[in-house]
């Protein structure tokens, strides 16, 4: 793909729910972002190399990708935590695009299933590095309620209560 920054259009981007021929790209996105140091190398991948799964097995549960110019660049899942709690997983952009302007279309199509599936809070954490999480995350109102330290990376913590009216 020839696209950079300067000619990116993120009215392109198409998010949809993950089909089994998506798997390759989803298994490069995870791996991106073992290499960039985003995952504790003691992750398993399990819930990547099983997507049907992980996160079809219940309604509330779901994975979708981003497409560009015909290429998977991009991937976000949400799954039941405990009660009326749901987590994001696997926010993940391929790196060579404008990370923002992806991740911002897969959180939309991610708050809106919270939502749809009557969550009342929704938590994530990240290793993206911290300027750019914050960036993204402040957007849609995430709290950063902690940070951790593994190994030379922070794990940034953050949750979104969905039953409070957001300030647009």
């Amino acid at each position: 793909m020839t696209s950079g920054e300067s000619t990116f259009q993120p009215d392109q981007v198409n998010v949809r729910s993950y089909q089994g021929h998506d798997q390759p790209a989803v298994a490069w996105l995870y791996a991106e972002g073992l290499l960039d140091g985003q995952l504790d190398p003691k992750d398993t991948g399990a819930d990547i190399e099983n997507i049907g799964e992980a996160f079809f097995s219940d309604d509330a549960n779901h994975f979708w990708v981003a497409e560009y110019d015909g290429k998977v660049v991009g991937m976000i899942g949400v799954t039941r935590d405990e009660g009326h709690t749901a987590e994001i997983r696997r926010l993940r952009v391929d790196p060579s695009l404008p990370q923002n302007e992806v991740a911002v279309k897969l959180l939309e199509t991610a708050l809106y299933h919270c939502t749809y599936h009557n969550y009342l809070k929704l938590r994530l954490d990240t290793r993206f590095e911290k300027d750019s999480a914050l960036d993204i995350f402040e957007r849609f109102a995430f709290q950063h309620t902690r940070s951790k330290t593994h190994g030379d990376k922070e794990l940034l913590e953050f949750y979104l209560d969905l039953y409070r009216k957001q300030d647009a």
